[in-house]
């Protein structure tokens, strides 16, 4: 097969994982499943699935280094962008049947400098983290790794150099895709293993299998056990009604990492029962400590000067259910009547809906084990709210609770919202272009305490 892109393509590692999707449009996507869940249902279940399959290749990516790529069928690259995220590589399906397209998507992956690839569909929900990385090891051995699903097709086909024969001659949709392909790999004399058989959700009557892998997910989040960290510098005005919050709002454990307070802070903190470390001064550092010390399940990240929502615990659960979330924050609420901060309120919960990136003023949430992966909060003395929350999108989605915290004005009122908001804005500015740090924290003090 010829190729098939104009471009040259890169890839910066030897392995790669692809998904194969279409959009989740209603009416064109799982339409055997239409019958049972109507075109909406069907629609949202494929959302829900592919997230789902996603976040299990992100797990991959993050430990072992591999590349992601989704070749779409349906709708702009741009819409899957915005609806999977960043981190993963994005190409158009090109073809005509099914076999035709996957292998004009492995040649292009292998032309790119690949030199094993999986190449995943998005309909088996039993696929994880574990399997994906046993079809990659399997072909440091093997020419060829297959997944059978128990319908006769397969749900996952690995390869270490292009084979176009593989896809040839097959009746699509058929009943024995896979013992085809398996005929075909051992006339054209290469080796070959099996990973375990499983169940594509296709049919209505497949649909208990996707019903088990929420429910175990559900039944598991009911005892998730949630940790609330808090750094505190001098906020002894502002600890109780922190604390309390989080008290009442069902958080399993509350950690109090200090950074130096003169005023009373750390016991006015343990008055409250809470636990208190000490740390080195620096945001990135205490909330670190915090996130080493914690057992909870899931770490939530609370200013001093903010308030968590009654029965934030059970919001935080529910949004952590889905598979694909990595981790969230809630809306925002500002502790003023000035109509100018109703305007910034309205733009922090815009940002967060579009485009995923909450502050950490929004209490950020994520869970323990990711968080621990993540190496914590970069250890940077500005921005690393801003840092943490968009490296944590390429391990999944970040879900945004619709009760809000209530934060103090405090940081508004002091220098104008006007000066603020141009301060915060020119400070992100200039970390997308580069400045360090360093160099932004001394610009921020200057403005600061200038008349």
């Amino acid at each position: 097969m010829g190729k098939m892109s104009s471009t040259p393509e890169t890839t910066s590692t030897p392995e790669k994982i692809i998904f194969f999707s279409r959009y989740p449009e209603p009416g064109t996507a799982k339409t055997r499943l239409i019958p049972a869940l109507g075109p909406q249902g069907a629609a949202e279940l494929q959302r829900k699935m592919t997230e789902h399959a996603i976040r299990y290749a992100r797990r991959v990516a993050a430990n072992r280094g591999v590349s992601i790529e989704v070749f779409y069928d349906g709708d702009s690259e741009s819409n899957f962008r915005q609806w999977l995220g960043e981190g993963l590589e994005y190409r158009a399906q090109i073809g005509g049947n099914l076999g035709e397209r996957m292998a004009d998507a492995f040649e292009r992956s292998f032309d790119a400098g690949a030199q094993r690839i999986v190449l995943i569909g998005t309909d088996c929900p039993d696929l994880t983290d574990d399997l994906m990385v046993s079809a990659l090891q399997s072909l440091e051995l093997n020419d060829v790794v297959l997944g059978p699903a128990m319908d006769g097709g397969y749900y996952l086909i690995g390869l270490t150099r292009p084979v176009p024969a593989l896809f040839e001659g097959i009746l699509w949709g058929a009943g024995d895709v896979a013992g085809i392909t398996l005929r075909i790999a051992s006339d054209l004399g290469l080796s070959l293993t099996h990973l375990t058989e499983l169940i594509d959700v296709d049919r209505p009557e497949d649909l208990a299998v996707w019903d088990r892998i929420v429910g175990d997910r559900f039944t598991t989040s009911s005892t998730w056990r949630i940790s609330v960290i808090i750094p505190t510098l001098d906020e002894a005005r502002n600890i109780v009604a922190a604390v309390t919050s989080a008290q009442q709002g069902g958080a399993d454990e509350i950690l109090v990492v200090d950074g130096g307070s003169r005023d009373g802070t750390i016991e006015a903190a343990e008055s409250h029962g809470v636990r208190v470390l000490t740390s080195e001064r620096g945001r990135a550092a205490q909330l670190n400590i915090g996130g080493r010390e914690a057992s909870g399940d899931i770490l939530l990240f609370l200013h001093a000067d903010t308030l968590l929502p009654k029965d934030f615990a059970g919001q935080v659960k529910l949004a952590m259910s889905d598979p694909a979330a990595a981790g969230g924050a809630f809306k925002l609420q500002i502790d003023s009547p000035e109509i100018g901060l109703r305007v910034i309120e309205s733009l922090a919960n815009w940002r967060s809906r579009r485009f995923r990136m909450p502050y950490g003023d929004q209490a950020i949430f994520v869970r323990a084990d990711i968080f621990r992966e993540m190496g914590g909060f970069p250890d940077l003395p500005i921005m690393d709210d801003f840092e943490f929350v968009r490296k944590l999108k390429l391990r999944g989605l970040i879900k945004i609770v619709p009760s809000p915290v209530i934060t103090s004005a405090r940081r508004w009122s002091n220098l104008g919202v006007l000066r603020t908001t141009v301060i915060n804005q020119t400070i992100i500015i200039a970390y997308y272009l580069g400045v360090s740090p360093a160099r932004m924290i001394e610009w921020y003090s200057r403005r600061r305490h200038a008349p």
